[in-house]
Order: C-alpha cells, then sequence, then structure tokens
C-alpha cells in the first residue's frame, strides 16, 4: 500500500483524515506542529499505528526532515485555520499558509528533480477564497476575490501550488472545501460554539443567547465526509486541478441556530451582540462538487441533522 504523509495531522480535519486512511490501510505519517502530541481523539491503537513526525511550516530545515523519506501521497492541511486568529495576527497567517505551502512543495519538487519521489500532493484550501459576490452555488470556474486575511493566504497558498506544478511538474490537486464541522471541533467555530451556549443556557435555566450575524448562508460539510473527499481526491483527483468539497445545501444561521437548539433541547431567544459581529461576513457561500463527483464518485453521506446530534453528545463539561 502507497505511504501518505498528512500534515497537520493533529488538527480538527487532520486527526479525522488519518483513522479514514488507517481504516483503508494506508501506511501513514502525520506531522505535528513543533511540540504538539498525538490528538487524544484516536485511540491507542490508532495512535500507535502512525509515525508521528514534528514539523514547522517557519523553518525550512524542518520541512526538509519532514521529507527525509519518499512518499507516494501528500495531503497538506497544516495551517492557521481559524478566521479570528488571522485576523489577528495577518502577516503570521500569510507565512504560514502561503509561504509555508511553498516550502513544502519546493522540497517535494527537489525529491522529484533527484528522482527519489514524486507524490500526488493534496493542497487544502477553502471555499472563502471565492469571496463575497455569490447568490448561488459556486462552481471551480468562479473566479476568486478573498475578503479576509484567511481567504486571501488560502489564495496564495493556491498560486504557489499553480507556481510549483508549473515550473516542476509536480502533481497537484487543489481542494476547496466549504466550512467544516462535526464532533471534536473548538469553540472558535460556529456549529460547537453555538451548541455550548445553549447547553450552557439550558443547564443554567436561562433562555436568552448573545450572537453575532445570524444572517449569512453557509454550506456545512461533516468533517468525515471531508475525510474521504480528500481521500477520494487523492486516489482519483486529476493532477492540476482544482475541486470543491461540498453539500451543495445551504442554511441561513438562523436556522441552524434553531436547529440545534432543538438537539440541546431548550427553548432559545438569540439576540445580537455587536461585540460578536464580524467585518466582512461573507452573505452567501454555498459550493457545488459536481466536478468532485464526476472525477471519484464521492459524496457527502452524513446529514447535517445528524451532525449536529454528533457534536452536541461530543460536548463536555
Amino acid at each position: 500500500m502507497k505511504s501518505v504523509l498528512v500534515t497537520g495531522a493533529g488538527g480538527f480535519v487532520g486527526q479525522w483524515l488519518v483513522r479514514r486512511l488507517l481504516e483503508s490501510g494506508y501506511p501513514v505519517t502525520g506531522a505535528l506542529q513543533q511540540g504538539s502530541e498525538p490528538p487524544s481523539s484516536l485511540n491507542p491503537q490508532e495512535r500507535a499505528a502512525v509515525r508521528w513526525i514534528p514539523l514547522e511550516l517557519l523553518d525550512s530545515d524542518s520541512v526538509r526532515r519532514v521529507f527525509s523519506e519518499p512518499f507516494d501521497h501528500v495531503v497538506h492541511l497544516a495551517a492557521v485555520a481559524s478566521g479570528v486568529e488571522a485576523r489577528q495576527h495577518p502577516g503570521h497567517t500569510w507565512a504560514v499558509n502561503a509561504a509555508g505551502t511553498a516550502r513544502i512543495l519546493e522540497v517535494a519538487a527537489q525529491q522529484r528533480h533527484a528522482g527519489t519521489a514524486d507524490p500526488t500532493i493534496v493542497i487544502a484550501s477553502s471555499a472563502e477564497v471565492y469571496g463575497a459576490n455569490a447568490s448561488r452555488p459556486l462552481v471551480e470556474t468562479d473566479p476568486i476575490r478573498p475578503c479576509s486575511p484567511y481567504a486571501a493566504s488560502k489564495a496564495g497558498a493556491e498560486l504557489a501550488a499553480m507556481e510549483a506544478s508549473a515550473r516542476t511538474g509536480l502533481k497537484i490537486i487543489v481542494a476547496r472545501p466549504v466550512q467544516q464541522t462535526g464532533p471534536g471541533q473548538d469553540e472558535r467555530f460556529v456549529v460547537p460554539a453555538f451548541a455550548r451556549r445553549l447547553r450552557g443556557a439550558r443547564l443554567a435555566g436561562a433562555r436568552v443567547i448573545k450572537v453575532g450575524n445570524l444572517q449569512p448562508i453557509r454550506d456545512f460539510l461533516d468533517v468525515r465526509d471531508m475525510g474521504a473527499a480528500l481521500v477520494a481526491l487523492m486516489e482519483r483527483g486529476l493532477p492540476g486541478e482544482v475541486y470543491n468539497i461540498a453539500t451543495g445545501n445551504g442554511i441561513r444561521l438562523e436556522d441552524l441556530f434553531n436547529r440545534i437548539a432543538g438537539a440541546v433541547g431548550v427553548d432559545a431567544i438569540a439576540e445580537v451582540d455587536p461585540e460578536l459581529m464580524r467585518p466582512a461576513d461573507i452573505p452567501y457561500l454555498v459550493g457545488d462538487a459536481t466536478k468532485l463527483r464526476k472525477a471519484t464518485g464521492w459524496a457527502p453521506r452524513i446529514p447535517l441533522e445528524q451532525t449536529i446530534a454528533d457534536v452536541v453528545a461530543a460536548l463536555t463539561d
């Protein structure tokens, strides 16, 4: 079975992808941020089955050490993934997401030139690169118009991928997923944030929950479906292409809030707090994954109701 390197293997998506790869029989090397431990969400047998190595994307020597052995596939997930963190530290976000991707690709290109490896590389970008001008599900030929530091840094990573592919012949596939969620996601993200606040309100006997803007429409992808899509792209995607990963179904955040309240079992009232409003919120972000389905046969399997139920069940005090 071909070997796979997963960067960002300790992150939210990374841990689910590692599990999926192990279930499929792949030998997996998981690159973790310097000083991090393997994710506790994996059971002891899963953690023991992975070769764990440190990776610091800002350090070229660290990147070279990761690639000291050849891999057949690379799935590059390591990134600043929080939009809030990216707005607070835009320069650092660019250094990690764009320049870090360029470092990964340059070392892989050196291996290819030396004839020691020629991996298929899947780069995880984001549907946020499309920006704020859509009113229908987005397709890969739509222009990219990033309107946040996070989205701009991901667009920069895509440009690095395009340049490296054209210059070196690397086999690179770009994935543009919509917002992912699921059990184990931290509360910087909307679904677990709503679930935690609503659960706290139920336990306290309160009804009013402070929220930000509930008018945007989003396409939420279960993280387990995301893992399956990345494996499908790794195995059957066409190098040089961009693929959306999406359900194609949008939900207004107000409706999402009410669905989560129902799952938690609380009759809640949402109260908009100006302090929680985000600048440059994208009003509509829904993806069309027809291209991915045609290329790989992938389709989302887990409905939003199940994802919400699993997020709520995973909450701990």
